[in-house]
């Protein structure tokens, strides 16, 4: 049953790439909520709320408007992601391919809206919706090693509503659900002929796998605001990451005979995630500096279990790590018309023994900057850029077929467009 293996292989990692709230792909983590996040690499964006988009990071933050915030958008993400060095091999050397790729990203666009609504000093309520991840791997089916890469494209929408709650001048808490739908489309092809013709291993060009799964999770997520005074203040937020059952259509082969299950099951455990944030307005000065600390419960993912035909199956295990994220931003309210920022985060991977060709993950650093221009009073025009930089990895994987190993290396660009509006 090589080709079973082979397709619980595969299809691994279009569930990994369903299973991030936030990410571009499984361990290539980004968010995608605003522009004026993008703009400051996220750091503060717990607790800074100068757009609607903050009920995205804490629904307690809701409780720092007085009117009705209204805030729309989109993220262009354009991904550059490479794997060198190959050395693939099957058939015990029988099969021997070098060839690298360094064309695998693509581009990608992320909607986002956010409406936040007073009803008194003391409660507000909010909707939004936005893609926590979106963004497509397409490698060459004429690759001799295309059993790993193939097209692995990934789409999710999140719909949340809030509340919030003041408490009193230095206390505000909120909570909020979160309906998630995931989405992910996987294609795997056979790269190369049996050079002895009398192994069961189909032909050159036959797809392995076409899979097209989605589903549905609801999670929730809580948060505080303190406020120490007017131009200084924190945010804790706690998001609790739901278990998605994803059901799609799978053909697959299985020992040289092509299967079809469309109504293939798919158990999702997804990470938490908690963000603590500070703002500070440095006084009788027009610049702010602000930071946060993410973390992320990817050890949380330690299986991936599948019911396929009616059979409950542990597809593989892992050896992720829990994830962080440190962000440190600076704001400067240049004039009425002009607010400038720029930011700073260092992001860890979730993999860490394990790593995948067709996913690839590192430590990442990101450099950001962005402006808000105001309209008028009440509008204002939001535009934020990332650079975002992976590093090197050395990855081997072993299909049951083939092996392959390879450096790989994922970097991106994320460019944010925002309005945003007072009523």
């Amino acid at each position: 049953m090589k080709n079973m293996r082979l397709f619980k292989k595969s299809v691994v990692a279009v569930t990994v790439a369903l299973a991030s709230q936030q990410a571009v792909a499984a361990g290539f983590q980004l968010n995608a909520q605003s522009a004026t996040g993008i703009g400051r690499a996220f750091a503060g964006d717990a607790v800074i709320a100068d757009n609607a988009s903050v009920m995205a990071r804490n629904p307690a933050a809701m409780a720092l408007f007085d009117s009705i915030e209204l805030s729309l958008g989109f993220e262009a993400i354009i991904t550059d992601i490479s794997a060198k060095n190959v050395n693939y091999r099957a058939l015990g050397g029988l099969v021997n391919d070098s060839t690298s790729y360094d064309d695998i990203g693509g581009t990608s666009i992320a909607p986002n809206i956010h409406l936040i609504v007073p009803v008194n000093d003391k409660f507000a309520w909010g909707v939004n919706l936005y893609s926590n991840f979106g963004t497509n791997t397409d490698f060459s089916n004429e690759l001799v090693w295309s059993e790993y890469g193939g097209l692995t494209d990934v789409a999710s929408i999140n719909f949340g509503l809030a509340g919030s709650y003041r408490l009193n001048d230095q206390w505000s808490f909120g909570a909020g659900i979160d309906l998630i739908y995931g989405t992910g489309e996987l294609k795997r092809t056979q790269g190369w002929n049996d050079p002895t013709g009398m192994l069961p291993i189909p032909p050159k060009g036959t797809k392995l796998l076409d899979a097209d799964a989605s589903g549905f999770g609801v999670g929730f997520n809580i948060g505080t605001v303190y406020e120490l005074n007017e131009n200084n203040r924190f945010g804790l937020s706690y998001r609790y990451s739901p278990e998605i059952e994803a059901e799609g259509d799978v053909s697959y082969i299985q020992a040289d005979n092509p299967t079809n299950d469309s109504n293939a099951k798919l158990h999702l455990p997804l990470p938490d995630m908690a963000e603590f944030s500070g703002y500070h307005r440095l006084e009788d000065t027009k610049f702010a500096v602000h930071y946060s600390v993410q973390w992320i419960g990817w050890s949380a993912f330690d299986k991936l279990d599948a019911t396929i035909h009616g059979g409950d199956y542990t597809l593989n295990t892992y050896d992720w790590q829990d994830g962080w994220h440190y962000a440190l931003g600076g704001t400067y309210y240049l004039n009425q018309d002009w607010t400038l920022r720029a930011g700073y985060m260092y992001d860890t991977s979730a993999q860490d023994k394990k790593t995948s060709v067709s996913v690839p993950d590192s430590d990442r650093q990101w450099f950001s900057g962005g402006f808000t221009y105001h309209i008028d009073s009440k509008s204002n025009i939001d535009f934020g850029f990332t650079y975002l930089v992976g590093k090197d990895v050395n990855v081997f994987e072993d299909s049951g077929i083939g092996s392959i190993s390879a450096t790989t290396r994922a970097d991106a660009i994320l460019t944010g467009l925002q309005y945003s509006r007072s009523f």
